[in-house]
């Protein structure tokens, strides 16, 4: 039933980003500074999209004297391609985002970490290639890579995409513009 839940949300959540990106708008970012991480990824999902559509008139063709059977494949072939492109809005529309007390980190529609700026010790550019899962330590990479390191005195409680407990003490995440969230965190604590 969890998980039945967890899916529900994040179809909700990628259909609400794809209608901010359609409005050109952002994710609760109103007056707080914004940090975007996309915008080394959007040939790719586009490329993705394309091929999506591309299959989608392809099997069209090749199931049009099964009516029954091409219904159901164009209409899960169309929610495909919906789901591509709502990911890549979600990725545009949900920057990271510094408050005054709070660094929320996301990714898409399924990672919204809210990390206190009390409880970081350490903010570093780092780039880094390979990533290892490792207990405690939470990689957000783009393009396989991240660029921004945070060490936590505390650790937080970061959700997966099922609803399981991780206790977080290391993050890695990208941004576009590292050195200015870098900047902007040393400034903030």
């Amino acid at each position: 039933m969890r998980t039945a839940r967890a899916l529900l949300g994040h179809e909700t959540r990628l259909l609400v980003s794809l209608v901010l990106w359609v409005a050109r708008r952002t994710h609760q970012t109103d007056g707080k500074a914004a940090f975007e991480y996309a915008r080394g990824q959007g040939a790719m999902m586009f490329g993705f999209a394309f091929v999506c559509v591309v299959e989608t008139v392809t099997m069209s063709v090749l199931l049009r004297d099964p009516p029954a059977v091409h219904r159901i494949v164009l209409a899960l072939d169309v929610y495909t391609v919906l789901f591509v492109i709502g990911l890549h809005a979600a990725n545009v529309v949900r920057p990271h985002v510094l408050s005054g007390d709070e660094l929320r980190i996301r990714q898409a529609a399924h990672v919204d970490l809210r990390v206190p700026v009390r409880h970081i010790t350490d903010v570093r550019r780092e780039l880094r290639y390979q990533h290892s899962r490792t207990e405690g330590e939470l990689d957000l990479p783009v393009g396989s890579q991240t660029n921004v390191t945070l060490q936590l005195a505390r650790p937080v409680t970061h959700l997966t995409f099922l609803g399981r407990r991780r206790d977080i003490h290391t993050v890695r995440f990208h941004a576009d513009d590292a050195d200015g969230l870098v900047k902007a965190m040393k400034q903030a604590g």
